[in-house]
């Protein structure tokens, strides 16, 4: 098994670790483990780039992306 050393830890992250490990009733070292293991363990979908634009909800009009239409001006 692998063994993984984290070095140059903020003393607020190290504090937050600490309650958080009493919390769940764990050393630190358990509960950093854990914290590993539960956000890595999720696969995200793999979409494709169409495949990721075509899920994002429609908000709106798409007037608001359309180039001004200027029109030139009178020349004097």
């Amino acid at each position: 098994m692998g063994q993984l050393i984290v070095r140059n830890i903020d003393d607020d992250v190290v504090r937050a670790l600490k309650v958080r490990a009493a919390e769940h009733g764990r050393s630190m070292e358990a509960e950093h483990r854990e914290i590993l293991k539960v956000s890595l363990a999720v696969d995200p979908p793999h979409l494709s780039f169409k495949e990721w634009l075509g899920s994002m909800p429609d908000v709106g009009d798409d007037e608001e992306f359309l180039a001004p239409r200027d029109y030139p001006r009178d020349v004097s």
